[in-house]
Formats: C-alpha cells, sequence, structure tokens
C-alpha cells in the first residue's frame, strides 16, 4: 500500500538548543534523572551456582546516569546496540524500577506518580516496531480510542469517534481508515496509527524508543517530520532513542552519547556533531557516510563493546580508546563541563586535560 504523505516543514529549519549548564529553554524541566541505574541480576539458578562454585552475575544495563529535559524540547540518547538506552526509555515511563536513583516527572517522583492515573495519562511511549505494538486483532479505531476509555477523557461513543476521526487526521491519515485492521496498512502508516494511539490520552511528554528504525529511509523522514510538527503544535516534550545519528541531527535539541550505560557525552545537537569532544562521539562521526566525498581519512573505531556484566574498570571506553592512559584504566571519569565548548558536558580524562587536541 502507497505512503500517504503529508506536509511538514522542511528539516533545516529545525534549530538547535542548549544543554543543562545553560538556562532552560522553554520552560522548567519536564523530566529530570538523578543517579538513575538499573542492574539485572542474570546469575544461573541457586543450586547450579552452588555446585559450581559461581558467584551472582549482575548485568549493569544502566549505571548511574543524570539529565533533564526542559518542557517543549527534545533530548535524544546515541549509542551501540546493549549501550543501555532502551532500558533508560523503560525506566522513564516506570516500566522498571530504578536499582539506584529517581526519575522526577514534572516535579513529582515517578514512584509516586505511578498511582496517579492523571500523571500517568500525561506521559506515553512510541515502540520501536509498529508491526508488533498493534493488536492484530483490533480494528484501528478501538485501539486509538483504547487510552480514552482506560482515562475516562471522554464519554459516549460518538464523542470517541469524533475524536479518533480527529486523530487519524492529525497524523495524516483518513478518518475512514478506523475502520480497518493494522495487517491493511504499511510500516510508514503503522507508526502514525502508534503515534495516534500515544496522543489520544492528550500527553505532554513523549518516549520515542527508535520509532523509525524498522521503517525505509524516505519514511524516516516522514514521520521525523509529523513528530516536529507535532511538537510545535502540541507543545510536547520527547525522549527520543535513536542508534542513527542522521535521525537524531534532525530531531533533537540537546543528544547524549551512552556507552556501557553511561553518558560520554552531552550536548547541543549542532554543537556535538560540529566539535565532538569525546573520543567515542567521535568515532560514531566517522561511522556516517561521507556524501560529500572529500576524501579525508577515516581511522574507525576498534575492538568489542565490554560486557556489562563485567565492565572494565576505570573509563568504560579505554580497551577501545587511543587516547587511554593508566588513569583512564583505573579512575572512572565524571561528567564535567568541556573546556572551549559550550554548553557541552564530557565524560573523559583526556578532554578534562587537554590530550584530545587534533
Amino acid at each position: 500500500m502507497a505512503e500517504q504523505v503529508v506536509h511538514v516543514p522542511d528539516p533545516t529549519d529545525f534549530a538547535a538548543d542548549a544543554h543543562i549548564e545553560r538556562p532552560h529553554q522553554g520552560g522548567p524541566p519536564m523530566m529530570v534523572v538523578e543517579d538513575l541505574a538499573r542492574f539485572f541480576d542474570v546469575s544461573r539458578p541457586w543450586l547450579q551456582r552452588t555446585l559450581a562454585r559461581e558467584p551472582r552475575r549482575i548485568l549493569r544495563a544502566v549505571d548511574g546516569i543524570a539529565f533533564d529535559i526542559p518542557k517543549g524540547t527534545t533530548l535524544s540518547l546515541v549509542g551501540e546496540s546493549g549501550c543501555g538506552k532502551s532500558t533508560v526509555a523503560r525506566l522513564v515511563v516506570g516500566l522498571y524500577p530504578p536499582t539506584r536513583g529517581r526519575v522526577l516527572f514534572d516535579g513529582q517522583d515517578l514512584a509516586k506518580a505511578r498511582s496517579d492515573s492523571t500523571q500517568r495519562r500525561r506521559m506515553q511511549m512510541i515502540f520501536q516496531d509498529p508491526y508488533a505494538s498493534l493488536n492484530p486483532r483490533w480494528r484501528v479505531r478501538d485501539i486509538i480510542a483504547e487510552p480514552i476509555r482506560a482515562f475516562g477523557l471522554i464519554q459516549g461513543a460518538a464523542a470517541q469517534r469524533d475524536r479518533v476521526a480527529q486523530l487519524l487526521t492529525q497524523v495524516g491519515l483518513s478518518p475512514l481508515d478506523g475502520e480497518k485492521f493494522p495487517h491493511e496498512f504499511s510500516g510508514g502508516q503503522r507508526q502514525r496509527i502508534s503515534i495516534a494511539r500515544a496522543l489520544s490520552s492528550n500527553p505532554e511528554f513523549l518516549v520515542c524508543d527508535e520509532p523509525t528504525s524498522a521503517l525505509d529511509v524516505s519514511v524516516q523522514a516522514q514521520i521525523l517530520n509529523l513528530m516536529k510538527t507535532l511538537q510545535r503544535d502540541l507543545g510536547l516534550t520527547y525522549l527520543f532513542i535513536s542508534h542513527n545519528l542522521s535521525v537524531v541531527r534532525q530531531i533533537s535539541d540537546r543528544i547524549g552519547v551512552m556507552y556501557l550505560g553511561r553518558i560520554a557525552e552531552l550536548a547541543p545537537a549542532e554543537t556535538l556533531f560540529v566539535t565532538p569532544r569525546h573520543p567515542y562521539t567521535r568515532a560514531l562521526m566517522e561511522a556516517i557516510p561521507d556524501l560529500d566525498m572529500t576524501g579525508r581519512q577515516r581511522i574507525p573505531v576498534g575492538g568489542e563493546v565490554p560486557s556489562p556484566i563485567s565492565p572494565p574498570p576505570g573509563c568504560a571506553f579505554h580497551p577501545r580508546c587511543p587516547l587511554a592512559n593508566d588513569r583512564c584504566r583505573a579512575e572512572v571519569p565524571k561528567l564535567v563541563p568541556a573546556r572551549a565548548t559550550p554548553g557541552a558536558i564530557v565524560a573523559c580524562h583526556a578532554v578534562e586535560e587537554g590530550r584530545d587536541a587534533g
């Protein structure tokens, strides 16, 4: 089925924002994350461990991160697979309880907000796979109307149908599409349905867990432009999860680069692309295709991502870092403001000592 095209603003009009150290743009923070960590016990059963004399095996999926998201802005988290991005998304919406730290949503601890239906309806999630996130047995109208019924937002079948038709139109589909089943739509159209379902509870904060990774490139651009339009019109705040740097550059105000459960660098979007400071961020930039064919020599990052069950001591990136020294191998770096790069904070001893020049 052909993908419907919606008129949206040019992505080149999207402006970059600044980070945590500056005054908040767009008002006070909607989301504040403080020393957030999530560990999983992946040990074998007790009897097997006892017979084999094995210790417990703890997977450190997220190991102490902190950020905030001002209202009306987008913070994106990027990194290689297994760095903890999706775990952060689930922690933020309360699907996982944190092992350590806390999440504040509009000033209220998320652990308390989970029992408040008014607070819960203010945040929604858009999932990665539009084929698996929609119930194949339900018609689209019922999928979109479910949050409306669950939170008791609109009474009466006719009023609910009108609201569903409005949401379908808002995401670039026809109100008549509400009578169809999910299998009758293309991937991009299914993701539009997922967005309409997320908007049906009138949320203010959306967690987008790689919402474009399962789509074709041309369809990705349409979905991203739709999300920017909705953010502008509805004043939405986004936490955007992705591994595609070109995607996050288009939609983000700020970008956080994650590595093995920690944030390595956090900076305004354009600042990160123009002057990346952390060696891992630079390595990710080297992986972006050179469309201008400048012929510039590239130095891709070597080695493998360490196991989060037994991470290396000191800086987790030091086994793959060309700038690593003895301090990097022994001491965990802290996020500090990067010199000569306003708005950026970096967790790197080489940047702190000025060894990253050139």
